[in-house]
């Protein structure tokens, strides 16, 4: 078996690459492995693939996949392997998988699973084209998965379909290193897009009808143009400078959270939504240190208060890891109160998981899985039970929702500023505006609402 690791070509020129052939793409992962799931289809489609909506319509399968969690190499063994039959009926089949499982686990992921065709990294998404053509056209194995560090980034926003609401990239990789995450090591460290690059394609989206972008990136508020603008003059250009609705941004660091974002933000509320996804990890000081956060718990919660003062009606959400190496019963309570206490009305708490190539990983002091566990659920029990008290507030309130999307029995689906997932009954014609939606029925994770006329 002829194994290569290719190197980086120039974007396939060809225009018929695909002669008409479905690709296929499952994706898991973070909003980022969504949205480079949508760039590879836009490339291939280019190519004259043409998506489909099943791998047994498919003569190309990427599996794009997240390595953010433990096991996700079992999981892309899984996949394949239940595509064995589909090559036995389809000789012409070609197997691929991409994302952070395709950067981490390299050659590795051939020589275990041979009916994978070739292994490609997050760097490479852009000679997609060249990669195809090559396992195509040849009987050998490919493999590219070379970060370019010192090219620019500068790439153009591709979705096919926007609809109402899109994620436009800004910034790629990170450079924090906690001990705990693998991007750095499978996304690369920070590059920014030029402002000028993110406002044209913001503009370009407007065109096509989208209200809403997320600006994203692993770690948005560290962002930095070529041409020193830092973050809040990004959000500040694309609220002044284009005719987007809404814009909406994750993810966000606390160390890198100052001052003049909360002003961007409260200055600009006309277009800036107050929501902010703003990840703690652990409410004890000492894990933070271990986990290399760059914060204490004081310093957050100080950020935090000075957020509220600023942006009174701030709606916040977090991101929690329980049961990191070290956590004793008191830092895992620290954890608890400081999700309460803030009254964050969204959590997303996940159990410590060992990652390749990260320092917590050799940490001695791991905690088992069934206290992870039952520290987990009782994380999610008090949380459940405050939730439900916050979102009260919203019972009987009319909140401005931008409708994306009507079924086949009425029933609209939107979203408020304050990122609730809002359903009421409407028609087809509101799709893509902004209409009043009386709460009738709020739950932390759903509201239910009557169309104000």
């Amino acid at each position: 078996m002829q194994i290569h690791d290719s190197p980086t070509p120039s974007v396939f020129k060809g225009a018929d690459l695909g002669q008409g052939r479905g690709v296929y793409i499952s994706t898991y992962g973070c909003q980022m492995n969504v949205n480079d799931t949508e760039r590879m289809y836009s490339l291939l489609e280019m190519s004259n693939f043409a998506p489909v909506k099943t791998p047994e319509e498919a003569d190309l399968i990427i599996v794009n996949a997240c390595s953010i969690r433990e096991k996700p190499v079992h999981k892309v063994y899984s996949e394949v392997g239940r595509y064995k039959k589909l090559r036995e009926k389809n000789p012409r089949l070609k197997i691929g998988v991409g994302g952070c499982v395709g950067q981490q686990e390299k050659e590795n992921l051939i020589k275990n699973q041979p009916l994978i065709d070739f292994v490609f990294g997050t760097d490479n998404i852009d000679s997609l084209p060249n990669l195809v053509s090559q396992v195509f056209s040849g009987p050998g194995k490919v493999i590219q998965t070379k970060f370019e560090h010192r090219a620019p980034y500068h790439v153009e926003t591709l979705v096919r379909n926007p609809g109402v609401s899109t994620f436009v990239n800004i910034a790629k990789g990170c450079d924090n290193f906690c001990t705990f995450c693998i991007v750095p090591y499978t996304r690369g460290r920070e590059k920014s897009r030029p402002m000028s690059h993110v406002v044209m394609d913001v503009r370009n989206l407007v065109k096509r009808g989208v209200k809403e972008v997320t600006l994203l990136g692993q770690n948005v508020n560290s962002y930095n143009s070529e041409d020193g603008a830092d973050f809040a003059d990004l959000l500040k250009k694309v609220a002044t400078d284009t005719e987007i609705e809404r814009i909406r941004y994750t993810t966000s660091h606390p160390k890198d959270f100052n001052e003049k974002l909360m002003h961007v933000m409260a200055d600009h509320q006309d277009k800036i939504c107050e929501y902010v996804h703003l990840p703690f990890q652990s409410g004890n000081s000492e894990i933070l240190k271990r986990m290399n956060r760059g914060y204490t718990r004081e310093l957050y919660i100080e950020k935090i208060n000075q957020m509220k003062k600023i942006i009174p009606n701030l709606v916040l959400s977090t991101d929690i890891i329980v049961g990191f190496p070290g956590e004793t019963e008191d830092a895992f309570q620290d954890t608890v109160s400081l999700a309460t206490e803030l009254e964050f009305e969204t959590i997303f708490a996940f159990m410590y998981s060992p990652r390749p190539f990260t320092k917590a990983a050799q940490f001695t002091d791991q905690v088992e899985e069934p206290v992870k566990n039952e520290r987990l659920n009782r994380l999610f029990e008090a949380h459940e039970k405050m939730a439900f008290e916050l979102v009260k507030k919203y019972q009987d309130r009319t909140l401005n929702v931008l409708v994306e999307s009507i079924n086949e029995q009425g029933k609209a689906q939107g979203r408020s500023t304050q990122n609730k997932l809002v359903y009421f009954m409407g028609s087809s014609d509101l799709i893509g505006k902004t209409v009043p939606v009386r709460i009738t029925q709020a739950f932390p994770s759903v509201f239910r609402g009557e169309l104000q006329q």
